[in-house]
């Protein structure tokens, strides 16, 4: 009985520290090194992985108590699992590495009379990745026929530090007055969700598809290029977005001009703050002062001007041509006037490009504007990068009552961009709440007492909301860090 009992707690305390192990690892796209160096709250691999385990394998070889360490976890466990707001997804990926993990572990169990918990989640973690490698060339192939075969497809290629999602669905709006057109869903940019988009939801009759290609190290942009051959290509703003992965800012720009390789491109507009020379068909679009006066270059070929961001819409210039749209924030100039350039290139007409943008619609949490309760919420819980917070401050500066802020500040960023964020926060705004420890001590330094407002856990935002705030109060929702950083 006692064997029996030992086993059965064994694989449950597995199968936690399991789901512990592949929730780090799918939050951080399954990379190993990023889920062990550059996790933002390292404290919880000794908290719920390493010292568990230590008390386990100590207890249960010196005494028959095992089983209370597997209880006590399991229930410390569940209360971390009940904080998260990104809870584990069952793909078919982590189904095969609970198999897995659960094989080996019977088979120590049986066979070695051994009760490890690490061998086996490392084993299972390294061999599905095996098996994801040979399941990835076959989805590769299975693409490539595919884009092959659709031979007058015309693709559109969009990459950039931030914005890259709003500039894609931005083209993809105005491309539909006068083509089938398709763009990679949601936030969709990795090679691997490329070629998935392919295989799975890409329409047979798309006539230009519009593909978002995102990076954390070199050479990502340029595999999913290589693979897609864009004929058109845009590289939006350029900044130190994912610093912490590509060391220096230069990486950073090499890595997103990897998308000019493709053999077959016909047009390229690449925003200024990328510092490249135009050429014949690479051109430059920006504003005056986007450009670094260390590397003075011409001014943009495509200049933006004359830029009004209010609560209700965004107006610019672009050589000469005023546009305006519904879309909130001035730097969505830069993204409108990258769309409105491709446009221009496939055939459309200012008329139908200004009629496109009059019905253009804000991108999902990238300051969605919405009225409720008498008070006005700008949604930005999906930007994350310095220019675009500080777009959204001034334009809640620009609102005449009370305005309150909600924010983890910037992530993956050098400390000195989150002091600009809370300088500026407590200048434009009546309350400043801070979510999560990250940034915390950073807001407490630069934000008066009286504004500041700490919130622990997001489980907590509706009160706080009700108790914090009243009608006719600007309520920004500015990032939106997950739980785990």
């Amino acid at each position: 009985m006692i064997l029996i009992a030992n086993t059965v707690f064994y694989i449950l305390f597995l199968l936690a520290m399991g789901y512990y192990a592949i929730t780090n690892l799918q939050w951080y796209s399954y990379k190993l090194n990023r889920v062990m160096f550059h996790h933002t709250k390292t404290w919880w691999h000794f908290v719920y992985f390493l010292i568990p385990y230590a008390l386990y394998m100590l207890v249960s070889y010196t005494t028959d108590y095992g089983f209370v360490v597997v209880l006590a976890y399991v229930a410390l466990l569940f209360q971390w699992y009940k904080g998260l707001d990104k809870p584990l997804v069952w793909t078919g990926r982590v189904k095969r590495f609970y198999a897995i993990m659960i094989l080996f572990g019977l088979f120590f169990t049986f066979a070695l009379n051994h009760y490890t918990i690490v061998i086996p989640v490392f084993l299972a973690y390294f061999i599905s990745m095996f098996i994801e490698k040979i399941l990835f060339n076959g989805f590769k192939v299975k693409a490539e026929k595919k884009i092959e075969s659709m031979e007058d497809l015309t693709v559109v290629g969009i990459t950039a530090s931030y914005g890259k999602t709003s500039i894609k669905n931005y083209i993809e709006h105005l491309l539909k007055a006068k083509y089938r057109t398709y763009a990679t869903p949601r936030s969709v940019n990795t090679f691997g969700g490329v070629m998935k988009d392919i295989n799975d939801d890409l329409p047979e009759d798309t006539e230009v598809y519009v593909v978002e290609m995102g990076a954390r190290g070199e050479g990502d942009i340029a595999e999913i290029s290589t693979f897609v051959n864009p004929h058109y290509v845009v590289v939006g703003k350029i900044g130190p977005a994912h610093i912490e992965y590509f060391r220096t800012m230069e990486n950073i720009r090499n890595t997103k001009m990897e998308i000019l390789k493709t053999s077959r491109l016909k047009e390229a507009w690449v925003h200024a703050s990328a510092m490249v020379k135009p050429e014949k068909i690479v051109h430059t679009f920006g504003e005056k002062e986007a450009l670094d006066m260390k590397h003075p270059l011409p001014a943009p070929e495509f200049l933006i001007e004359d830029v009004e961001a209010t609560l209700e819409a965004t107006s610019f210039t672009l050589n000469g041509t005023r546009y305006s749209a519904s879309i909130l924030g001035a730097f969505n100039a830069m993204n409108l006037a990258a769309a409105v350039l491709v446009a221009k290139e496939l055939g459309l007409s200012d008329e139908e490009i200004q009629k496109g943008l009059s019905t253009l619609k804000a991108v999902d949490h990238r300051l969605q504007r919405m009225d409720a309760g008498g008070k006005v919420i700008l949604d930005d819980s999906f930007n994350g990068n310095i220019d675009g917070t500080m777009a959204s401050f001034d334009l809640a500066s620009t609102y005449e009552g009370r305005k309150v802020v909600i924010t983890p500040g910037l992530v993956e960023v050098d400390d000195s961009l989150n002091e600009q964020v809370a300088k500026r926060a407590n200048e434009v705004f009546d309350l400043v709440v801070v979510t999560g420890d990250l940034n915390y001590a950073i807001f407490k330094k630069f934000v008066d007492p009286d504004k500041l407002v700490k919130l622990a856990t997001k489980a907590g935002m509706e009160e706080m909301l009700i108790e914090q705030t009243m009608p006719g109060d600007l309520i920004l929702f500015a990032n939106d860090a997950p739980s785990f950083v």
